[in-house]
C-alpha cells in the first residue's frame, strides 16, 4: 500500500485549495478499503486514514453493506469522483444509497461513554461530514430476518419505516445518532 503525502492524490498532485473545494470524503468499509481495488476504479484520490462508523455493522450478502448494529471500521477516502463512486456502487440501479454521516475526529465519547477509539486531529480537521454508501438489504441478496431488530411496537423490521430506502437509511441515520470517528492509526482499517 502506498502512502501519500497529504499534499497528493493518487496519480496527480492537489492544486491549492482543490482537496477542500472539489472533493467528497467518503466512508469506504468493503473492496473500496483496498488501494489497488480503488486505483483501477478512480484516477484521482487518497485514503485519508483509518475510521470507525459507529451504528451501523457490515454483513455481507452479494455485496457487503451496513445495517443497524455497534460499529464497523474502514477509511476516509477523498476523491473529486464520487460519480464513478456512485455508478460502481449501483446508485442509479437501487443498489446502494450514498448517506451524509457527521465525522467526529475530536472527541473520545459517545453518549458520554468512552467509545475506545484513540483519535487523531491531523489533515481531518474541518471535515464536518463524509458520504456512506448503504446498500438496500434485499437488492443485495441479504436475508432481513436474519439482521432484523424488533422495534417498540414488537415489530420486526430491519430500517424503520419510509416511503423509500433512502429515507429508512436517512431516518434510521439521524435517529440512532451515527457517526464517524477518527482512528490514530491511519493505515489500520
Amino acid at each position: 500500500m502506498t502512502d501519500h503525502s497529504p499534499d497528493e492524490f493518487a496519480g496527480r498532485t492537489i492544486q491549492s485549495g482543490e482537496s477542500a473545494a472539489a472533493s467528497d470524503v467518503v466512508f469506504v468499509y468493503g473492496t473500496l478499503t483496498d488501494e489497488a481495488h480503488v486505483a483501477n476504479l478512480l484516477d484521482t484520490y487518497r485514503f485519508l486514514g483509518s475510521a470507525v462508523c459507529l451504528g451501523l455493522q457490515r454483513i455481507d450478502g452479494r455485496y457487503p453493506t451496513l445495517v443497524p448494529g455497534d460499529r464497523v471500521a474502514g477509511r476516509l477516502l477523498e476523491t473529486p469522483e464520487t460519480d464513478r463512486l456512485d455508478a460502481y456502487e449501483g446508485v442509479d440501479r437501487g443498489l446502494y444509497v450514498r448517506v451524509s454521516v457527521p465525522v467526529d475526529g475530536d472527541g473520545d465519547t459517545v453518549d458520554g461513554v468512552d467509545d475506545g477509539i484513540d483519535h487523531i486531529a491531523t489533515e481531518l480537521d474541518g471535515i464536518d461530514t463524509a458520504s456512506v454508501y448503504i446498500g438496500e438489504p434485499s437488492r443485495l441478496g441479504i436475508d432481513s430476518a436474519a439482521v432484523s431488530t424488533v422495534d417498540q411496537t414488537g415489530s420486526n423490521q430491519l430500517w424503520p419505516p419510509g416511503d423509500s430506502f433512502a429515507d429508512r437509511a436517512e431516518t434510521y441515520r439521524r435517529s440512532a445518532d451515527v457517526r464517524i470517528v477518527t482512528k490514530s492509526q491511519p493505515d489500520d482499517p
